[in-house]
């Protein structure tokens, strides 16, 4: 099928404002930054070609935007939220990107203290650690999205990751869930849109199909590693494995998603 621009006039701006995009046809990810991610969603970003951090949508307190529930070495079973105190300077419909941070100081030794206290046992910490410098760095922009952020690329980059990281706000898209989406997919010009469980109990396909964009949904293994990955930060996971033998876990579950992919 021929693909179409789904994008009103009215939603585009200049093709010289728009940031450098990935060749087309790839793999699209789209999601919220969230702080330490799960491993299901870590997973899908993993899988994906690029990734579209989708900050211009409303903050959601009750998600993991600004924490992330960790999981001990050691026993996984015994969990402990890790939690950015947050401020929301518009309240209810504070944006994700305007989310701002109390205390950046107080949060940043907290954070580091309790990733020390959870996983500075593991045999792998050392590797973690030295990553972990840019994340805490970003606690003093202030923003939570700035530092949930830097924590998903951080878990990206210590797997080898190949991919892009896209801002929805530098993006053209017009309104609605589905339409945003399927507009942010188009204009980076993806073959396919690689969605979440939760993502599908609610997405309307017709914008997608009338970019000629394919709807992937993603699902993961729900055994071993994976029993816990929809509720527990893939920090846990990364620790216990390593990046090396994690990323080997990710790699044959993205090949997957590709071989899927190009029969679509």
């Amino acid at each position: 099928m021929e693909r179409t621009n789904p994008l009103s006039g009215t939603a585009s701006p200049a093709v010289s404002s728009l940031p450098d995009l990935p060749e087309p046809g790839g793999l699209c990810a789209i999601h919220q930054p969230n702080l330490f991610p799960r491993l299901t969603t870590l997973a899908k970003l993993f899988a994906a070609d690029y990734w579209i951090v989708l900050d211009d949508v409303q903050f959601t307190r009750s998600d993991y935007q600004h924490r992330a529930r960790l999981g001990a070495l050691d026993e996984s079973d015994r969990q402990q939220w890790l939690t950015i105190p947050t401020r929301f300077p518009h309240g209810r419909s504070t944006l994700i990107r305007d989310a701002s941070i109390e205390d950046p100081d107080r949060a940043r030794r907290k954070t580091a203290g309790m990733l020390r206290q959870h996983y500075g046992a593991s045999r792998h910490w050392s590797a973690i650690a030295r990553g972990l410098d840019p994340v805490l760095g970003t606690f003093h922009t202030g923003r939570t999205a700035a530092v949930a952020t830097a924590s998903t690329c951080l878990l990206l980059d210590l797997l080898g990751w190949q991919g892009q990281m896209l801002i929805s706000s530098d993006l053209p898209s017009g309104p609605g869930r589905s339409q945003r989406l399927a507009d942010l997919s188009a204009v980076t010009g993806a073959r396919a849109y690689l969605c979440g469980t939760g993502g599908m109990a609610y997405l309307d396909p017709a914008p997608f199909a009338a970019g000629g964009i394919a709807v992937m949904p993603f699902r993961p293994p729900t055994t071993t590693i994976w029993s816990s990955s929809r509720k527990l930060s893939a920090l846990g996971a990364l620790a216990a494995l390593g990046p090396h033998d994690l990323a080997a876990c990710l790699q044959r579950l993205a090949s997957d998603h590709v071989l899927r992919a190009a029969a679509a």
